[in-house]
């Protein structure tokens, strides 16, 4: 997705936790004509989890038929985006000729590397009836030297993402490793990325990383003794045996992975430099970023 300010941040709420919490953010809903966006990732209080900058729950929406998600081409530098859907469907268009639906339990990683546009969309045979999104949109910050690597597009399908069970809790490892599974999806540091279901009741403790925060989708869930509520971010100690229990049914996502230095992030834009920024800025401006085959009419522009 693009965003229509400058600033990534969105306003929450925030705590301190204790134990193996070390802090929960609560993100508010910003509606985006039609459906609502809860950003915990970046916050005052919270820049990066890991390698992670930017973490966007959309959803879930419903929409009417003629009507959905519609995001105009806009540019990217220095980043890897991350679409992953749990409802629905989006149409990935890029610069590099990439075009990609993705649907739910799917992978989308795009690298920006030194620059790509991209747009999403629905195909029209989906918005030509009423219809459903529901998904988390990520950003992982790339190490300084991949900053500037060749743009890429990668696509893995439901059926390639590893799948496991935890006593009784269904696990999917979307990036990284975890529970004796490697996922396929490409990564450029240590990340962390999955997803469980946990049903009332059931509990599951989660795998170490440098740095890890847990996320709840939907339902009720305690960490250790303390209560997490829906939609709800708590930053996890990096002790090992830190443990999630489902007071109802649950669906929770765990993000980490390495600490990255402090990046700069304006609009659309992430780097290790300021510079690198206002240079995309200005080439934004300039029309000097690539068209995306077969979007070509329509650009968002620089806020």
């Amino acid at each position: 997705m693009s965003l229509n300010t400058p600033s990534t941040e969105l306003p929450c709420e925030h705590q301190s936790g204790c134990g193996a919490i070390e802090r929960v953010v609560t993100p508010k809903d910003k509606d985006l004509g039609g459906f609502s966006v809860r950003r915990t990732l970046p916050t005052r209080e919270l820049r990066s989890v890991g390698p992670w900058v930017f973490f966007d729950h959309m959803g879930p929406a419903s929409f009417a038929a003629g009507t959905g998600i519609n995001v105009r081409p806009h540019p990217h530098i220095n980043l890897a985006t991350v679409t992953y859907l749990f409802e629905g469907e989006i149409l990935h268009r890029d610069s590099l000729g990439s075009l990609q639906p993705i649907q739910p339990g799917d992978v989308n990683l795009m690298v920006a590397g030194r620059g790509i546009v991209h747009s999403e969309r629905e195909r029209p045979e989906v918005t030509a009836q009423p219809h459903g999104l529901h998904g988390l949109q990520l950003w992982l910050a790339l190490p300084e030297a991949d900053e500037e690597t060749q743009p890429a597009f990668y696509h893995y399908p439901a059926k390639s993402i590893p799948q496991t069970q935890v006593g009784k809790v269904p696990v999917r490892v979307i990036m990284g490793e975890a529970y004796g599974q490697r996922s396929p999806v490409k990564t450029f540091a240590e990340t962390l990325y999955l997803e469980a279901r946990l049903s009332a009741g059931q509990s599951l403790t989660l795998p170490v990383a440098q740095q890890r925060a847990l996320y709840l989708v939907s339902g009720g869930v305690k960490v250790g003794e303390t209560e997490l509520s829906e939609h709800a971010m708590a930053v996890l100690a990096p002790e090992a045996g830190v443990t999630v229990t489902a007071e109802t049914d649950s669906l929770v996502a765990l993000i980490g992975g390495e600490a990255m230095p402090p990046r700069y992030m304006e609009w659309n834009f992430v780097s290790s430099s300021k510079d690198r920024i206002a240079q995309a800025k200005a080439d934004w401006q300039a029309g000097r970023f690539p068209l995306v085959p077969g979007d070509e009419e329509e650009q968002i522009p620089l806020p």
